[in-house]
């Protein structure tokens, strides 16, 4: 990988080509060599096609090689078929950065694809780094520069970078983002990536000093795990807010384990976004509502907010808002109430959603805020403000503006309507005071700005592995039986057990038996009551083919249980290479849990809880999260589901052993993390017992990788 000094003529050129400049008003090449000009970049621009001529009162070389330096970035808007000669030019006149602004590549079918694979290569050979193809290319506000062919007028300066890997939705973005009075700080078109890509112009984007908040569109990630770790250390520094598109696509990945069935792609992607730090957003609306909030507010100390309003209404929907983003109304204290009511006539509600009435005037609001904004028991503030009846609401926008500036507490406004709040809109903008038509929106952003603090707060909880895991003789074991498995072959229980025990899970007596009488003998030395169950690589799913029966209390009912589950078996899969029968020591009952875990072919070992038991696929009632994990990830998959919520207990069922949980969770995930070479792993069911009894692996599963 290139360091990103390699980046750095893309985000500081001194001299740029156009190479592709046309006088034709109708050609990409004018809007390109037009924007570059208008734009107001100092360094220099020179013009390129073999016509050669003038343009915008400058000369066009017909050549790269006559253009003077200084020059260290060339944009190539030509047909397709000429970039590869285009590029051995750019490579031989000095040039180590390009953006191929031209279609005609791997979008369009192989053809395309091999074209562009040979411009990777002809890059490579001159060091080279390439944006794109098929990209409308980059902008900086600040810098400025405009390098893309779009039409004017360019975004409008600010502080939130915008790195997409669609060109088209880049249009749309800055005209919706001007119409907004909201600035861009950096655009960034990729394309179809053959080179540089998202995850390289994350650290050359967070080091502008003009960026306060990273937002990116991806249509995928080329290299998840290098993401992560670059997402990483970036988020420690600025916010990143993530739009992923194509949730639903199919190709569901043929495996046998629930695991498997249950995550998908997505799954995948919101726990390396977990991660990572980047907040995902749902849609494009979304993002941007989150990135302003991001990038002019400071972050709550907590989730108890307050709702200052006019109007009742708007202020229990905006209750319900805050509740549904899983915030609270605070309980404002004695001495603020006191307050509030010397300020407000005797109808207005003290209680939180604070309601001033419809005859607020401008001072009351900006008072009002204050006294909230002082009380200890309050993170953040939601001003809610339709249309007043007897000031206008720009007169009350005005009045609140220098004390949400003078805040170390949020500050987020819901306008609520459209012509009667444009003077209010346009101050609050400038003042760079986060505003959204609707308390539902407010509550989002505000709810944005509490987790990107909880992120913060937790950062130093890093991934420790538990003292006693006996990693070493785990993969001694399993090194020693290697090679006796074939690619894609299920291990063998007794090694999977023998591993899993090196890392702590713990694993109820049991034995195998190859006859009824072998089995009465085992059961008789592991007590009664004992469980049944069909040993057999090819059946994953002992249940779904009558291969388990369970709570056997004589020698009787094991004799003849032997004989009935290797009929049922081999009624239901005849071809089953059946191993025996393995007795296991009955445990009292519990709650029953999952723990699976895959290998994701973006982001690596994926870790799943959940429900398990006979529930695992009914319910999926499940949550994942990238192995290893910490011990806050861990809290955070356990009350992610409603499994592991009810471990404390819930009608009927006593308490369970939650910290044992917890610590198999754990344990398994570092099991997870040491051994790729396991496709799939899966502990089903995982049984809690009551508080202080511990949790058990009952039914064990793991395959290779094929």
């Amino acid at each position: 990988m290139a360091s990103t000094a390699s980046l750095e003529p893309f985000f500081a050129p001194r001299g740029v080509a156009v190479i592709g400049a046309s006088s034709d008003p109708t050609k990409l090449g004018y809007g390109l060599a037009r924007n570059l000009v208008q734009s107001n970049f100092k360094g220099a621009v020179h013009f390129v096609n073999p016509k050669g001529g003038s343009l915008f009162g400058r000369t066009v070389f017909p050549a790269i090689s006559e253009a003077p330096d200084p020059l260290d970035l060339a944009i190539l808007l030509i047909p397709a078929g000429a970039v590869p000669q285009t590029l051995q030019d750019c490579g031989q006149r000095g040039l180590r950065a390009v953006i191929i602004g031209s279609g005609g590549f791997r979008e369009t079918g192989p053809q395309g694809a091999a074209l562009e694979d040979e411009c990777l290569q002809i890059a490579r050979s001159f060091d080279m780094r390439l944006i794109g193809p098929n990209c409308i290319g980059l902008i900086d506000t600040h810098l400025p520069i405009d390098a893309t062919f779009l039409p004017p007028p360019g975004p409008l300066p600010g502080d939130v970078a915008f790195i997409s890997h669609s060109g088209a939705i880049c249009a749309a973005v800055i005209d919706w983002a001007r119409g907004h009075s909201f600035g861009l700080s950096l655009l960034v078109s990729l394309g179809n990536q053959v080179d540089v890509n998202e995850t390289d112009v994350l650290q050359p984007i967070a080091e502008d000093p003009f960026t306060k908040v990273l937002t990116l569109y991806l249509e995928g990630i080329r290299d998840g795990r290098r993401f992560v770790s670059e997402a990483a250390r970036i988020t420690r520094q600025k916010p990143v807010i993530a739009l992923k598109v194509g949730r639903f696509a199919g190709g569901r990945r043929a495996v046998a384990s629930h695991t498997g069935a249950m995550a998908g792609q997505e799954s995948a992607y919101n726990a390396a976004f977990r991660r990572a730090g980047v907040i995902r957003a749902e849609t494009s609306e979304e993002m941007f509502d989150w990135a302003r909030a991001l990038a002019w507010c400071p972050p709550p100390k907590g989730r108890s907010i307050a709702i200052l309003t006019n109007a009742g209404g708007p202020g229990v929907t905006a209750a319900d808002a805050l509740e549904i983003h899983g915030m609270h109304l605070a309980a404002l204290s004695e001495a603020a109430i006191q307050q509030l009511q010397a300020e407000l006539p005797p109808a207005a509600s003290l209680a939180n959603p604070v309601d001033m009435l419809a005859s607020a005037s401008p001072e009351q609001y900006a008072r009002c805020l204050q006294i909230l904004l002082d009380d200890p028991n309050v993170h953040g503030v939601m001003v809610i403000l339709p249309p007043p009846p007897m000031f206008t609401a720009g007169a009350v926008a005005r009045a609140i503006i220098p004390v949400i500036h003078h805040s170390e507490k949020p500050v987020i406004v819901a306008l609520m309507g459209e012509r009667l709040i444009q003077e209010a809109v346009e101050h609050l903008r400038a003042a760079h005071v986060p505003e959204y038509r609707f308390p539902e929106r407010a509550a989002s952003a505000l709810a944005a700005l509490t987790w990107r603090a909880e992120y913060l707060a937790r950062l130093e909880q890093a991934p420790e592995p538990p003292l006693d895991l006996d990693r070493a003789r785990a993969r001694s074991l399993f090194q020693a039986n290697r090679a006796s498995l074939m690619p894609g072959a299920w291990l063998p229980v007794e090694l999977l057990e023998e591993l899993l025990a090196c890392y702590g899970i713990q694993i109820p007596q049991s034995s195998l038996a190859n006859s009824p009488a072998q089995a009465v003998e085992q059961a008789r030395r592991l007590n009664f009551p004992v469980a049944l169950k069909i040993a057999s690589a090819d059946i994953p799913h002992k249940s779904d083919v009558h291969g388990v029966l369970l709570n056997l209390w004589d020698e009787n009912a094991v004799a003849s249980g032997y004989a009935q589950i290797i009929e049922n078996v081999n009624r239901a899969h005849p071809a089953a290479q059946i191993a025996g029968v393995t007795i296991q020591k009955m445990l009292p009952t519990g709650q029953d849990l999952i723990l699976g875990a895959l290998q994701d072919p973006q982001f690596g070992p994926l870790v799943m809880f959940g429900a398990g038991g006979v529930e695992a696929e009914q319910l999926k009632d499940t949550a994942f999260a990238l192995a290893p994990m910490s011990a806050e990830e861990a809290d955070y998959v356990i009350e992610g589901t409603w499994a592991g919520r009810r471990l404390s207990g819930y009608r009927n069922l006593p308490p369970a052993d939650r910290a044992a949980v917890r610590g198999a969770l754990l344990r398994f995930s570092f099991f997870a993390a040491d051994f790729p070479e396991l496709a799939e792993v899966e502990i089903n069911p995982l049984r809690a017992l009551t508080d202080g009894q511990g949790a058990f692996a009952l039914d064990l599963r793991a395959r290779l990788n094929a």
